[in-house]
């Protein structure tokens, strides 16, 4: 979704002709859907870790150009929107027989060597939701990875807001109100985003099953509590990204009821084409560029996708053949605080999905869209205790129906073809951490209160639990 583009100014002609090569596009995806054209492969899987780079100190270290050209693989490891990130992306592979231990283990490899790297440049890495030691002052545009698709984004959103700045204000154990004039404030967000390629007959079942999901899966790996220094949500990447990119559509554009960071507007009904083309008829353009491909290549349907940022995001990829799939992107898992931990959600989420997906009662007939809207949001503030509507009805504490979501989530990882013994030492983390409840947020502010709002020595004590590889129900505060 970070491809770059050419251009970052834009005439009106320029909004005309891609929007013109959107609908064709769309129509085309349309096409090939009703004719069976897209890909049957399923149970593919990957994702991508982004990460921040940090100075001695622990601060944030805006060397990302120095340090991708280090790394020189523009294929795994790519920027992101600050010059203190970036993302590290996993090979897609069949999740069957051990394949979470592949997972893990192309994880780790990759992260050796890219932490080598950065050291060379001494500085390093951390995978944490938001780094605690990151300033509002250091979000700013002199920050900003130098692409022209980052400085076209932000030109795009402050047109769209009529040039007003964007309103922080979140409300939870402490209350933050800020004012940012540029999109910056999304790079406070750093994410472990899992991806699974779906058949297109079974796609909205999977979709649906992953809105439903997100509320127990940000509940269980949330660790991002602070932003500048204040204590606010469990997951407070959850409304930081909603409110640094605060434009929608319909109605009024900017300020229409879709927003463009959001847990949508419904459940799927028949097709995930609905999704695409909600996207194209209801959201502004932010980046029309001059593509030049032929429409079977999708790519203005696929840029335009991905300025469009659902926590759960159908994708369009091509098979090694070319033939078009679907896939979906579940984005609610922050990055950190582990490898282990990482892997132990992925095998979490693609059992829970598995199983829910495959459940002979559609899950979407048994809970409201808006009450799984409202469990995500109770979910992303309150972690574990968060009071959750589940299934049956019943309404209850995140972390007992998390304790009846494990067994579900075994079961998926079985009818996916996992190795028993594997999944059974995966979900055995998440059990583990459910037991203690100390998930990377509980981590982050029981240290706090037991040393003091020391922010810095607090990510030195999370940087070394990092470095000994230990999930963090284990780490001692």
């Amino acid at each position: 979704m970070g491809q770059e583009i050419i251009a970052s100014r834009f005439r009106k002609q320029d909004f005309t002709r891609f929007a013109r090569a959107l609908a064709q596009e769309t129509a085309l995806l349309q096409q090939w859907h009703e004719q069976g054209r897209l890909s049957g492969r399923r149970g593919i899987g990957g994702f991508e870790l982004e990460a921040w780079l940090v100075d001695a100190e622990g601060n944030p270290a805006p060397i990302n150009e120095e340090y991708l050209a280090l790394l020189g693989d523009s294929a795994l490891y790519s920027p992101e929107l600050s010059r203190f990130n970036v993302e590290l992306n996993s090979s897609p592979l069949a999740l069957e027989g051990d394949a979470l231990a592949r997972m893990q283990r192309e994880l780790e490899t990759n992260w050796q060597r890219c932490r080598a790297v950065a050291q060379q440049l001494d500085a390093d890495l951390v995978m944490i939701g938001i780094l605690p030691t990151v300033r509002d002052t250091m979000l700013s545009l002199q920050n900003m990875s130098q692409m022209e698709r980052y400085r076209a984004l932000n030109e795009q959103v402050l047109r769209l807001r009529q040039g007003r700045p964007l309103e922080l204000n979140i409300v939870g154990e402490q209350h933050l109100e800020a004012l940012h004039g540029d999109v910056m404030l999304e790079a406070a967000t750093t994410s472990f985003q899992l991806h699974l390629q779906v058949e297109p007959e079974k796609a909205v079942r999977y979709y649906n099953a992953m809105q439903i999901l997100s509320a127990p899966m940000v509940a269980i790996s949330a660790n991002s509590p602070l932003l500048f220094g204040k204590r606010l949500w469990q997951e407070t990447r959850i409304p930081l990204f909603e409110q640094a990119v605060a434009i929608g559509g319909i109605a009024g554009g900017a300020f229409g009821p879709l927003r463009r960071v959001s847990f949508g507007s419904g459940y799927a009904r028949y097709s995930l084409m609905e999704v695409f083309e909600e996207n194209a008829e209801h959201f502004p353009l932010l980046l029309p560029v001059e593509l030049g491909d032929e429409p079977a290549q999708l790519s203005h349907l696929r840029l335009h996708n991905g300025t469009i940022w659902r926590w759960n995001r159908p994708l369009i990829g091509f098979d090694e053949d070319g033939t078009a799939h679907l896939r979906i992107e579940h984005r609610v898992i922050p990055a950190g605080p582990t490898i282990i931990d990482a892997i132990a959600n992925a095998a979490l989420f693609y059992g829970l999905v598995e199983a829910l997906a495959g459940q002979s009662t559609p899950a979407e007939q048994q809970l409201e869209f808006f009450q799984a809207r409202d469990n995500f949001y109770a979910a992303a503030r309150y972690g574990l205790n968060a009071q959750v509507t589940w299934l049956d009805g019943r309404r209850g504490r995140m972390a007992e129906l998390l304790q009846r979501l494990l067994p579900l989530a075994r079961q998926g990882l079985v009818q996916l073809g996992c190795e028993p013994r594997l999944s059974e030492y995966y979900l055995s983390v998440i059990a583990q951490r459910l037991h203690s409840g100390q998930t990377g947020s509980a981590w982050q502010l029981g240290y706090l209160d037991r040393h003091g709002e020391d922010l810095a020595a607090m990510l030195a004590a999370y940087r070394e639990g990092q470095e000994s590889g230990k999930p963090v129900h284990a780490w001692r505060l």
